[in-house]
């Protein structure tokens, strides 16, 4: 099942997201001492990770290649 232009730009946003989350909670892990913050963080991070894998499963080819 294709999806539409919407979904293949959700499907960016939420890589972006991802990627960025990745880089703050690295950067806050060296110099924050705030294990909660950071925690929340990392979850959020799963739930945009899991959000991406459900939309690649429903046939979007792969924005990067």
């Amino acid at each position: 099942m294709a999806m539409d232009d919407d979904a293949h730009r959700l499907l960016k946003t939420l890589r972006i997201e991802h990627r960025e989350l990745d880089g703050h909670i690295k950067a806050l892990e060296q110099q924050y001492t705030d294990t909660l913050t950071i925690t929340r963080l990392k979850k959020r991070k799963l739930l945009l990770k899991e959000m991406i894998t459900k939309y690649e499963s429903l046939g979007i080819p792969d924005l990067n290649a």
